[in-house]
Protein backbone atom coordinates (compact mmCIF):
# COMPACT_ATOMS: atom_id res chain seq x y z
CA UNK A 1 0.00 0.00 0.00
CA UNK A 2 1.39 3.44 -0.90
CA UNK A 3 2.38 5.84 1.56
CA UNK A 4 -1.05 8.38 0.09
CA UNK A 5 -3.04 5.33 0.18
CA UNK A 6 -2.38 4.71 4.06
CA UNK A 7 -2.76 8.27 4.84
CA UNK A 8 -6.44 8.05 3.24
CA UNK A 9 -7.34 5.08 5.11
CA UNK A 10 -6.18 6.37 8.62
CA UNK A 11 -8.01 10.27 7.56
CA UNK A 12 -11.21 7.82 6.55
CA UNK A 13 -11.24 6.57 9.65
CA UNK A 14 -10.90 9.41 11.61
CA UNK A 15 -13.51 10.68 9.63
CA UNK A 16 -16.11 7.56 10.02
CA UNK A 17 -15.65 8.11 14.36
CA UNK A 18 -16.46 11.92 13.71
CA UNK A 19 -19.46 11.06 11.69
CA UNK A 20 -21.00 9.01 14.41
CA UNK A 21 -19.99 11.40 17.20
CA UNK A 22 -22.06 14.03 15.08
CA UNK A 23 -24.78 11.68 15.33
CA UNK A 24 -24.80 11.05 18.85
CA UNK A 25 -24.22 15.32 19.28
CA UNK A 26 -27.54 15.14 17.58
CA UNK A 27 -29.28 12.42 19.30
CA UNK A 28 -28.23 14.29 22.35
CA UNK A 29 -29.77 17.63 21.66
CA UNK A 30 -32.93 15.73 20.59
CA UNK A 31 -33.07 14.28 24.27
CA UNK A 32 -32.39 17.14 25.63
CA UNK A 33 -35.23 19.42 23.74
CA UNK A 34 -37.62 16.49 24.81
CA UNK A 35 -36.32 16.72 28.25
CA UNK A 36 -37.31 20.03 28.05
CA UNK A 37 -40.45 20.05 26.64
CA UNK A 38 -41.64 17.34 29.74
CA UNK A 39 -40.20 19.55 32.24
CA UNK A 40 -41.94 22.44 30.65
CA UNK A 41 -45.64 20.41 30.13
CA UNK A 42 -45.19 19.06 33.91
CA UNK A 43 -44.50 15.82 33.03
CA UNK A 44 -42.68 14.88 36.07
CA UNK A 45 -43.36 10.85 35.52
CA UNK A 46 -41.32 11.18 32.43
CA UNK A 47 -38.35 13.29 33.49
CA UNK A 48 -36.56 10.62 34.81
CA UNK A 49 -36.56 8.50 31.55
CA UNK A 50 -35.74 11.36 30.01
CA UNK A 51 -33.18 11.77 32.25
CA UNK A 52 -32.00 7.96 32.10
CA UNK A 53 -32.21 8.65 27.95
CA UNK A 54 -29.45 11.30 28.15
CA UNK A 55 -27.11 9.66 29.93
CA UNK A 56 -26.81 6.74 27.67
CA UNK A 57 -26.58 8.61 24.70
CA UNK A 58 -23.74 10.86 26.91
CA UNK A 59 -21.94 6.96 27.65
CA UNK A 60 -22.44 6.60 23.98
CA UNK A 61 -20.47 9.57 23.57
CA UNK A 62 -17.32 8.55 25.88
CA UNK A 63 -16.93 5.52 23.77
CA UNK A 64 -16.66 7.55 20.54
CA UNK A 65 -14.39 9.82 21.95
CA UNK A 66 -12.14 7.07 23.08
CA UNK A 67 -12.04 5.62 19.51
CA UNK A 68 -11.97 8.98 17.98
CA UNK A 69 -8.82 9.81 20.07
CA UNK A 70 -6.90 6.30 19.15
CA UNK A 71 -8.14 6.93 15.61
CA UNK A 72 -6.64 10.64 15.47
CA UNK A 73 -3.21 10.17 16.56
CA UNK A 74 -3.33 7.06 14.03
CA UNK A 75 -3.68 9.96 11.64
CA UNK A 76 -1.54 12.33 13.16
CA UNK A 77 1.30 10.03 13.09
CA UNK A 78 0.89 9.16 9.64
CA UNK A 79 1.23 13.18 8.85
CA UNK A 80 3.98 13.79 11.15
CA UNK A 81 2.14 15.73 13.69
CA UNK A 82 2.31 16.30 17.63
CA UNK A 83 0.32 13.43 19.65
CA UNK A 84 -3.68 14.23 20.02
CA UNK A 85 -4.12 17.30 17.91
CA UNK A 86 -7.58 18.82 17.82
CA UNK A 87 -9.83 19.00 14.69
CA UNK A 88 -8.38 22.27 13.55
CA UNK A 89 -4.88 21.23 13.40
CA UNK A 90 -5.70 18.02 11.94
CA UNK A 91 -7.51 19.81 9.17
CA UNK A 92 -5.28 21.68 8.46
CA UNK A 93 -2.30 19.20 8.04
CA UNK A 94 -4.68 17.31 5.82
CA UNK A 95 -4.82 17.32 1.84
CA UNK A 96 -7.99 18.05 0.62
CA UNK A 97 -10.75 16.54 0.40
CA UNK A 98 -9.76 15.97 3.93
CA UNK A 99 -8.88 19.45 5.15
CA UNK A 100 -12.76 20.49 4.15
CA UNK A 101 -14.20 17.39 5.59
CA UNK A 102 -12.56 17.84 9.00
CA UNK A 103 -13.12 21.79 8.55
CA UNK A 104 -16.86 21.27 8.23
CA UNK A 105 -17.05 18.42 11.30
CA UNK A 106 -15.23 21.04 13.40
CA UNK A 107 -18.11 23.37 12.44
CA UNK A 108 -21.03 21.43 13.13
CA UNK A 109 -19.42 20.15 16.55
CA UNK A 110 -18.98 24.05 17.39
CA UNK A 111 -22.85 24.03 16.43
CA UNK A 112 -24.22 21.36 18.06
CA UNK A 113 -22.08 21.41 21.51
CA UNK A 114 -23.48 25.33 21.38
CA UNK A 115 -27.12 23.63 21.52
CA UNK A 116 -25.94 21.43 24.10
CA UNK A 117 -24.85 23.76 26.62
CA UNK A 118 -27.89 25.71 26.00
CA UNK A 119 -30.15 23.14 25.98
CA UNK A 120 -28.47 21.70 29.41
CA UNK A 121 -28.70 25.10 30.65
CA UNK A 122 -32.46 25.53 30.01
CA UNK A 123 -33.29 22.02 31.54
CA UNK A 124 -31.51 23.01 34.87
CA UNK A 125 -33.32 26.45 35.22
CA UNK A 126 -36.86 24.36 34.75
CA UNK A 127 -36.05 21.85 37.10
CA UNK A 128 -34.60 24.02 39.71
CA UNK A 129 -38.22 26.23 38.95
CA UNK A 130 -39.91 22.50 39.79
CA UNK A 131 -37.81 21.88 42.75
CA UNK A 132 -38.72 25.73 43.97
CA UNK A 133 -41.93 25.28 43.08
CA UNK A 134 -42.73 21.66 45.14
CA UNK A 135 -41.05 22.94 47.94
CA UNK A 136 -43.08 25.62 48.73
CA UNK A 137 -46.47 23.85 47.66
CA UNK A 138 -45.20 20.99 50.25
CA UNK A 139 -44.73 24.27 52.95
CA UNK A 140 -47.76 25.88 52.29
CA UNK A 141 -49.50 22.01 52.76
CA UNK A 142 -48.13 22.19 56.36
CA UNK A 143 -48.99 25.08 57.22
CA UNK A 144 -45.06 26.63 57.12
CA UNK A 145 -45.40 29.49 54.31
CA UNK A 146 -46.90 32.51 55.51
CA UNK A 147 -48.10 33.64 52.37
CA UNK A 148 -49.60 31.96 49.54
CA UNK A 149 -47.68 30.30 47.17
CA UNK A 150 -46.98 30.98 43.90
CA UNK A 151 -47.90 28.92 40.81
CA UNK A 152 -45.31 27.94 37.48
CA UNK A 153 -46.44 28.23 34.08
CA UNK A 154 -45.40 25.61 31.93
CA UNK A 155 -42.51 27.94 30.44
CA UNK A 156 -41.40 27.82 34.34
CA UNK A 157 -41.74 31.75 34.95
CA UNK A 158 -43.51 32.68 38.11
CA UNK A 159 -47.18 33.39 38.05
CA UNK A 160 -49.26 34.34 41.66
CA UNK A 161 -51.57 31.09 42.59
CA UNK A 162 -54.43 30.22 41.91
CA UNK A 163 -57.36 31.29 44.47
CA UNK A 164 -59.27 28.56 45.32
CA UNK A 165 -58.27 24.86 45.47
CA UNK A 166 -54.96 23.88 44.45
CA UNK A 167 -53.62 20.40 43.04
CA UNK A 168 -50.51 18.71 43.96
CA UNK A 169 -48.97 16.45 41.82
CA UNK A 170 -47.70 13.62 43.61
CA UNK A 171 -45.44 12.74 41.67
CA UNK A 172 -43.19 15.73 42.98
Amino acid sequence: MALGEHNDQALNEVSTVLWRERQLLELLVFKLEEEQLLLGAGKARWVNHASREVEIVLDQLKAAELVRSVKVEAAAQELGLDSYPGLKSLAQASPEPWSSIFGRHRQAFLELTGEVQELSEQNRHLLAKGRDAAREALNWLGGNAAPPPTAYTATGSVTSAPAGHLLVNEAI
